[in-house]
Protein backbone atom coordinates (compact mmCIF):
# COMPACT_ATOMS: atom_id res chain seq x y z
CA UNK A 1 0.00 0.00 0.00
CA UNK A 2 1.28 3.61 -0.75
CA UNK A 3 1.73 6.26 1.73
CA UNK A 4 -0.60 9.61 0.45
CA UNK A 5 1.34 12.49 1.24
CA UNK A 6 -0.02 15.96 1.55
CA UNK A 7 0.54 18.81 -0.35
CA UNK A 8 0.37 21.18 2.14
CA UNK A 9 2.27 21.50 5.10
CA UNK A 10 1.12 22.55 7.80
CA UNK A 11 2.03 25.70 10.59
CA UNK A 12 2.87 25.01 13.72
CA UNK A 13 -0.19 25.74 16.21
CA UNK A 14 1.46 28.93 17.68
CA UNK A 15 1.35 30.74 14.32
CA UNK A 16 -1.16 33.27 13.23
CA UNK A 17 -1.91 36.30 11.27
CA UNK A 18 -1.75 39.45 13.45
CA UNK A 19 -4.12 41.44 11.46
CA UNK A 20 -6.28 44.27 12.59
CA UNK A 21 -9.91 44.48 11.10
CA UNK A 22 -9.05 47.93 9.87
CA UNK A 23 -5.88 45.88 8.38
CA UNK A 24 -7.82 43.25 6.77
CA UNK A 25 -10.74 45.27 4.95
CA UNK A 26 -7.98 47.28 2.71
CA UNK A 27 -6.36 44.35 1.86
CA UNK A 28 -9.46 42.50 0.75
CA UNK A 29 -10.55 45.98 -0.88
CA UNK A 30 -7.07 45.53 -2.50
CA UNK A 31 -7.43 42.24 -3.48
CA UNK A 32 -11.22 42.62 -4.84
CA UNK A 33 -10.05 45.52 -7.25
CA UNK A 34 -7.05 43.50 -8.84
CA UNK A 35 -9.80 40.69 -9.35
CA UNK A 36 -10.88 42.61 -12.58
CA UNK A 37 -9.03 42.18 -15.53
CA UNK A 38 -9.32 45.70 -16.93
CA UNK A 39 -8.37 46.91 -13.36
CA UNK A 40 -5.26 44.08 -13.30
CA UNK A 41 -4.67 46.01 -17.12
CA UNK A 42 -4.58 49.44 -16.39
CA UNK A 43 -2.24 48.60 -13.48
CA UNK A 44 -0.07 46.78 -15.97
CA UNK A 45 -0.07 50.20 -17.83
CA UNK A 46 1.22 52.23 -15.41
CA UNK A 47 3.87 50.16 -14.12
CA UNK A 48 5.51 51.37 -17.69
CA UNK A 49 3.82 54.60 -18.00
CA UNK A 50 3.55 56.16 -14.48
CA UNK A 51 1.88 59.92 -14.65
CA UNK A 52 -0.32 59.01 -17.48
CA UNK A 53 -3.62 60.86 -18.41
CA UNK A 54 -6.71 59.42 -18.54
CA UNK A 55 -7.31 59.85 -21.88
CA UNK A 56 -3.88 57.56 -22.70
CA UNK A 57 -5.74 54.84 -20.87
CA UNK A 58 -9.39 55.11 -23.10
CA UNK A 59 -6.90 54.85 -25.96
CA UNK A 60 -4.70 52.05 -25.01
CA UNK A 61 -8.01 50.17 -23.89
CA UNK A 62 -10.71 48.58 -25.67
CA UNK A 63 -13.48 50.05 -23.20
CA UNK A 64 -15.56 53.70 -23.28
CA UNK A 65 -13.73 56.98 -21.99
CA UNK A 66 -16.72 56.39 -18.63
CA UNK A 67 -15.93 52.72 -17.74
CA UNK A 68 -12.32 53.64 -17.61
CA UNK A 69 -12.81 56.17 -14.91
CA UNK A 70 -15.14 54.10 -13.07
CA UNK A 71 -11.97 51.45 -13.22
CA UNK A 72 -9.58 54.07 -11.73
CA UNK A 73 -12.01 55.07 -9.21
CA UNK A 74 -12.19 51.95 -7.65
CA UNK A 75 -8.34 50.80 -7.71
CA UNK A 76 -7.92 55.24 -6.11
CA UNK A 77 -10.17 53.98 -3.49
CA UNK A 78 -8.37 50.76 -3.00
CA UNK A 79 -5.36 52.57 -2.65
CA UNK A 80 -3.64 51.79 -5.69
CA UNK A 81 -3.36 54.51 -7.86
CA UNK A 82 -2.98 58.24 -6.67
CA UNK A 83 -4.03 60.83 -9.15
CA UNK A 84 -3.40 64.53 -9.66
CA UNK A 85 -5.34 67.19 -11.44
CA UNK A 86 -3.09 69.52 -14.01
CA UNK A 87 -4.86 71.20 -15.82
CA UNK A 88 -7.91 69.53 -17.83
CA UNK A 89 -6.04 66.41 -17.52
CA UNK A 90 -5.78 63.94 -14.60
CA UNK A 91 -2.47 62.68 -14.39
CA UNK A 92 -1.92 59.04 -12.72
CA UNK A 93 0.61 56.78 -11.05
CA UNK A 94 0.77 53.70 -8.70
CA UNK A 95 0.80 54.35 -5.06
CA UNK A 96 3.78 53.72 -4.05
CA UNK A 97 3.30 53.59 -0.36
CA UNK A 98 -0.25 51.54 -0.44
CA UNK A 99 1.79 48.67 -2.87
CA UNK A 100 5.28 48.33 0.16
CA UNK A 101 2.25 47.61 2.65
CA UNK A 102 0.47 45.64 0.62
CA UNK A 103 3.70 43.48 0.02
CA UNK A 104 4.54 43.60 3.84
CA UNK A 105 0.84 42.19 4.34
CA UNK A 106 1.14 39.57 2.10
CA UNK A 107 4.67 39.02 2.87
CA UNK A 108 3.24 38.08 6.67
CA UNK A 109 0.93 35.01 5.79
CA UNK A 110 3.48 32.84 4.43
Amino acid sequence: MTKLTTCCVQPAACCSLDISAEAQDRLVGMFKALGNPIRFEILKYLVTHPGCITGDLVDYLPIAQATVSQHLKVLREAGWITGSTEGPARCYCMNTEAIVWFRETVGRIL
